[in-house]
């Protein structure tokens, strides 16, 4: 049984999802985008709820 604690909110629900995506989000998403051959795909202007949605696409097509 899974824990009310475990559960992540979904990044459209964040306070700070409209915010620019912190570096450390840009840098791995980026890392995630040449590893998948989708270099021209990164975009330096998304949102933190944005790059976290774009973040699980990658692991989930890389099998991360």
């Amino acid at each position: 049984m899974k824990s009310d604690l475990n559960v992540s909110k979904d990044p459209d629900e964040w306070v700070s999802g409209d915010d620019p995506m912190t570096p450390s989000q840009a840098s791995y998403l980026k890392t995630l985008c040449e590893q998948a051959g989708e270099e021209t795909d990164f975009d330096e202007r998304l949102s933190k709820a944005e790059a976290s949605k774009r973040i699980d696409a990658l692991k989930a097509k890389l099998k991360l």
